[in-house]
């Protein structure tokens, strides 16, 4: 999506929001202080600690205490204890470390990883705020804002202990983003299941007079599903993105030793497609279905995939260099592309505009996804039907202006996606 809003002009700040604050770090405190291993934590640590966090909820179903002593080190955590602190800090750099890995391999990078703790100490002035508007209520001796008028039901501000909550939070990051960027549009791309809590984020916002909120969008998505059933991080059902990306790189490298073992920089050419199969995979889809996730279909090289797209790319590249192409600037000769399927792809290049904004208005990446399937299909049928690299040179010289009209838009369709084009497969 900020490929798609830069390519239109904005100026997009990427920002990584961590989720690196809650009662969650408490749990995983008290399972690394009860079963953890330092040597394991450093040398795998995603796997390491999403292993403690299944087992302490493994355990807590026999020992509800366990729970107690989690939300009790917790609020150590919010305290500044001493050893709470210095654990959470371990646990959340050696984790960042780790995604960055991840998010080089995709070719993704953020311009702040600033997650929820960095709000921690932004939050009282919200409350504040909210009490010199006028407001905040107590209900259940807990401290919201009511949203009666919206037919919503309301923002929860403080809890009854005094604990602050996720409302709190993303009202406290919602100004310091306006008063840091100043921005035209801040989009909060979160779970469908958040829908509820960003309409009376957003109506917060508006009632305490920030019209600013309105160019404020949440951009919901769908889940990704195995074996048609939603994954769950606490019972450990859940496919690491790592593990994935790897086992799509290590099948890409297979099918390259056995079609093309010859090929020119073949590991960076099995990252590519690795990677960018299972991310086409996602995107290809409107972003609200839910996707079942399969490491086979994302993988081949026929139909609606990533690889296809990938491969025509590389295909229509080859021509161009078995043909000798030098972008002309001679008009395009008579006839070299009457056919209905040169014309089939012309006018699919024509729309190439119309579908970003599309994307764009909507923030819908799905749009480019579809669209460069339906480019690389009709291309291969013109590739099928019509002799591009034919005797005549002014009528090759032509149909070959098509071809690179072809591959700038397929690259350009892919890297707005997030993925390369090789140009040789």
């Amino acid at each position: 999506i900020a490929n798609i809003m830069e390519k239109q002009g904005y100026q997009p700040v990427r920002i990584n929001h961590l989720g690196d604050w809650g009662t969650q770090f408490g749990k995983l405190i008290v399972a690394y202080r009860m079963w953890g291993d330092e040597a394991k934590v450093k040398a795998e640590p995603i796997k390491e600690l999403l292993t403690l966090y299944v087992r302490f909820h493994d355990e807590a179903k026999d020992n509800p205490s366990l729970e107690d002593q989690g939300r009790e080190w917790f609020k150590k955590l919010e305290d500044g204890d001493e050893e709470a602190l210095h654990l959470w800090k371990w646990f959340r750099d050696e984790s960042l470390k780790e995604f960055m890995k991840i998010y080089d391999l995709m070719n993704v990078s953020f311009d702040s990883t600033n997650g929820e703790a960095f709000y921690n100490d932004k939050m009282d002035r919200v409350v504040t705020l909210l009490e010199e508007k006028g407001l905040l209520t107590e209900s259940d001796g807990a401290l919201v804002v009511s949203l009666d008028e919206y037919d919503m039901p309301p923002s929860l501000i403080k809890k009854s202990d005094g604990a602050t909550l996720y409302a709190t939070r993303d009202l406290a990051a919602a100004l310091y983003r306006h008063e840091t960027y100043d921005f035209a549009k801040a989009v909060y791309v979160v779970g469908n299941e958040q829908r509820l809590h960003f309409q009376q984020l957003y109506k917060v916002l508006e009632k305490m007079g920030y019209d600013w909120s309105r160019d404020m969008h949440h951009i919901p998505f769908g889940m990704m599903l195995k074996d048609g059933k939603k994954m769950s991080t606490r019972k450990g059902k859940v496919v690491l993105l790592e593990e994935v990306l790897s086992q799509a790189i290590a099948d890409v490298q297979k099918v390259i030793e056995e079609k093309n073992p010859s090929l020119a920089n073949k590991e960076e050419v099995a990252r590519q497609v690795g990677v960018g199969a299972v991310i086409f995979h996602d995107l290809k889809n409107y972003r609200l279905n839910d996707i079942n996730f399969s490491l086979e279909e994302m993988l081949t090289f026929e139909g609606e995939t990533g690889p296809y797209v990938q491969y025509t790319h590389a295909r229509a590249c080859s021509l161009l260099r078995r043909g000798n192409f030098h972008p002309a600037q001679t008009a395009l000769t008579d006839g070299a592309l009457d056919s209905k399927e040169a014309w089939a792809v012309i006018t699919l290049l024509n729309g190439f505009p119309e579908v970003i904004e599309r994307a764009s208005d909507n923030f819908d990446p799905s749009q480019i996804g579809k669209y460069v399937i339906d480019l690389a299909q009709s291309f291969n049928k013109f590739y099928a039907n019509v002799r591009i690299l034919a005797e005549e040179e002014d009528i090759k010289a032509s149909r070959l202006q098509l071809v690179a009209a072809v591959v700038a838009v397929l690259k350009e369709g892919l890297r707005l996606l997030g993925l390369s084009a090789p140009e040789e497969m």
